[in-house]
C-alpha cells in the first residue's frame, strides 16, 4: 500500500493509490459478505487506511479555508463514511457501498443542519461537492429567505465568482414555487431547490496524483463563496 509521498518542497503528503479503485471495482462484482470478509485486509490497506491518513494530512489545508470545518480521522463516526450499507429499507440488499465518501462537516453540524465539504471516490464517478444536501425545514427556510432577500449576494456567490467556472449547482428541486415566495421572483428556480450543493467531477488519475491535496484545497477554496453564503443564512460561522 502506498502511504506517504515525500516532496522536498511540499513536505509529507498523503494520497490515494489506484489500488483503491481496483478494490471498489472488484467489490461491485462481488458484493457479498463472504467475499468482503476474505478481502477485508485489502479494504483496510487500499481504502480505509489511506482515506484516514488523507483526512489527517488534509486537516491543515482545510483550516486555511475555514477553521470551522472538521477533519475527523476516527474510523467510525468521523469524516470517513462507513462501507456498510443500511439494508433495512429499500429493495437493494447488497451489504456494501461500492464507493468511498469523505465529508468534512461543520463544527456545529450536530446542533444544526450545516453545510459541508464532500469527496466521492467511485470508479468512473469521482466528484467533489460543497454545500448542504436536503436541509431540514428550519435551515431550508433560512436559506430561501436569504436568497429572496439578497439576490445580489446569492448571484455573487454562485454565478459571479469562480464557482461557476468549475462547479455546477446540483440536487433536487420542487416542481412548483414554494409557498410564501413570489412566483415571479428572478431567482425562483433557485428558491425551488431542495438541495444547495455545487459539484465538480474529477478523474481517477487526478485523485491518485501527488498534487491531489492541493487540487482538492483549490476546489474547496473556490466553493467558499457558496459555503459562506449558506453559513451566514443558517447563522453559523464560516
Amino acid at each position: 500500500m502506498e502511504r506517504l509521498v515525500e516532496n522536498p518542497d511540499q513536505g509529507v503528503k498523503r494520497r490515494f493509490s489506484p489500488a483503491l479503485f481496483a478494490f471498489l471495482r472488484e467489490l461491485r462484482e462481488n458484493n457479498d459478505r463472504d467475499w468482503f470478509k476474505a478481502n477485508k485486509p485489502r479494504y483496510e490497506a487500499a481504502v480505509q487506511t489511506p482515506a484516514l491518513e488523507f483526512i489527517v494530512g488534509f486537516a491543515p489545508q482545510l483550516r486555511e479555508i475555514s477553521p470551522h470545518f472538521v477533519a475527523d480521522a476516527r474510523p467510525v463516526g468521523g469524516s470517513l463514511f462507513r462501507i456498510y450499507r443500511d439494508t433495512r429499507f429499500g429493495t437493494d440488499k447488497t451489504p456494501y457501498k461500492t464507493h468511498t465518501g469523505i465529508q468534512f462537516r461543520h463544527e456545529q453540524a450536530k446542533d444544526v443542519h450545516a453545510p459541508g465539504f464532500y469527496l466521492h471516490l467511485e470508479p468512473r464517478s469521482v466528484f467533489v461537492g460543497a454545500g448542504i444536501w436536503r436541509p431540514d425545514s428550519t435551515a431550508l427556510g433560512k436559506i430561501r429567505d436569504a436568497i429572496a432577500g439578497d439576490p445580489d449576494g446569492w448571484n455573487l456567490a454562485v454565478r459571479e465568482s469562480q464557482l461557476g467556472d468549475l462547479f455546477r449547482l446540483d440536487g433536487e428541486t420542487l416542481k412548483r414555487p414554494p409557498a410564501g415566495y413570489d412566483p415571479e421572483h428572478p431567482l425562483i428556480e433557485d428558491l425551488k431547490r431542495k438541495d444547495f450543493i455545487a459539484v465538480t467531477k474529477l478523474s481517477e488519475k487526478a485523485v491518485t496524483s501527488n498534487r491531489f491535496p492541493e487540487e482538492l484545497a483549490r476546489l474547496f477554496q473556490t466553493s467558499a463563496p457558496l459555503m459562506r453564503f449558506l453559513c451566514d443564512a443558517i447563522g453559523v460561522p464560516f
